[in-house]
């Protein structure tokens, strides 16, 4: 999922009591003409609120290391790149449903690399990357005001803006308690976390289902790094243990962009409920939502083959490993479970962490992009080159304590 994504402190909403509204933005208005609803709504775009750390850090004798967002810097893997090229003889159009043999493919690699069986390839859907999804799916689903969407109290902000874009109410919380007796339309999990790198365990995933289930909620799980446990293993919505092997109301979301390095080729997918993906499908039909047939090639052959993924893991955690050193020796308090980030924090607010950073050339992201229990955090993103990494925690080594 694309890891530009995100309000500062967004204050659309803070807890399970808050509403969904969102400070019109500064572009909303240009030379007289008002932008429609929902679009005056949105905030201004996160990371914008970076630009003077950035500028900070550039300054560095010895250059930046952004460490800010997660787009992958490795090279894609060769397979991937000769799919795509030779796929390039696509003159028709493909469809929203996808190729057979990539649907196939990933329900095969679901099975095989997490255990979920069961999966029809035809409940599955190709996406234009993940982020585009997220962003789309409560408009799909058909919400508008009224209806509520849960999030989790620290979220990929995207999961948000939505919401608005829907019209829909945003609830944050992570305690099915705290959201009470009220119609929950759409519930979303992430998992492994994207800031925090937690990961729910089975049965409290099985406790979401249930509860969604009695409910009539659908649940959509972010599982974008799925393929990236460290300290514990991220299982999916999907999950025999998790669902009883009965898709009802579940939708899983999956992309390449991490695990392959395919940021740039924008794929991802949907898989789950077969009433609802039949629905998305129709729905996308009419919006000309397809993956192009070369990147859906690309995308099967990313799904077939397993070495590139355990090597891509294997940097990532030697990255990982460097990385959380030289936080722990500079008096950060870090937590990663999973996923491609470190969630740090030593007890201060989040831009004044940002900007400690900044005067060692490395720029790093506020947890307040991703929801007020954010406020004293920053997130490192593993996604740079290895000399990069290196110079980042001998600046951490040399100058952490200063």
């Amino acid at each position: 999922m694309a890891d530009d994504r995100s309000p500062a402190p967004m204050s659309v909403t803070a807890s399970a009591s808050a509403t969904g509204s969102a400070p019109v933005s500064a572009a909303a208005t240009t030379s007289g003409l008002r932008l429609p609803a929902p679009v005056n709504r949105l905030p201004d775009f996160p990371w914008d609120s970076l630009l003077p750390a950035r500028q900070r850090a550039a300054q560095h004798p010895q250059g930046m290391v952004d460490l800010s967002i997660g787009t992958p810097v490795d090279r894609v893997p060769l397979p991937i790149r000769r799919a795509l090229a030779d796929g390039s003889e696509a003159p028709g159009y493909p469809t929203v449903h996808g190729r057979a043999a990539l649907r196939q493919a990933y329900a095969n690699w679901l099975e095989r690399a997490h255990g979920v069986t069961g999966l029809d390839p035809a409940n599955v859907m190709p996406t234009i990357g993940s982020k585009e999804f997220v962003a789309a799916l409560p408009t799909l689903l058909g919400l508008s005001t009224g209806d509520a969407v849960v999030i989790p109290e620290l979220a990929y902000p995207t999961y948000e803006i939505g919401a608005i874009m829907a019209g829909a109410t945003v609830l944050r919380s992570d305690s099915l308690t705290a959201v009470g007796p009220d119609r929950v339309a759409l519930l979303w999990l992430n998992s492994p976390s994207n800031p925090t790198g937690k990961v729910l365990p089975v049965e409290h995933l099985a406790k979401v289902v249930s509860w969604a289930r009695s409910r009539g909620t659908v649940v959509a799980s972010d599982e974008c790094y799925i393929d990236l446990g460290w300290e514990s293993a991220p299982v999916s919505i999907l999950h025999p243990e998790v669902c009883g092997g009965d898709h009802t109301g579940l939708l899983a979301v999956h992309s390449l962009s991490k695990r392959s390095n395919m940021a740039g080729y924008r794929a991802g997918f949907v898989s789950g409920d077969p009433t609802v993906v039949a629905s998305l499908i129709a729905a996308r039909r009419h919006l000309g939502a397809m993956v192009p047939t070369p990147v859906q090639l690309a995308a099967q052959a990313a799904l077939e083959d397993d070495a590139h993924v355990m090597a891509q893991r294997s940097r990532y955690g030697r990255r990982r490993e460097i990385l959380r050193d030289a936080l722990d020796g500079a008096g950060f308090q870090v937590a990663s479970e999973a996923g491609l980030y470190l969630w740090c924090t030593r007890g201060e607010p989040a831009m004044r962490t940002v900007d400690w950073f900044a005067e060692r050339g490395i720029l790093v992201g506020p947890g307040t992009v991703y929801g007020h229990a954010g406020l004293n955090h920053v997130r490192i993103a593993l996604t740079a080159p290895d000399d990069h990494v290196a110079a980042a925690a001998e600046r951490l080594e040399r100058r952490g304590r200063l």
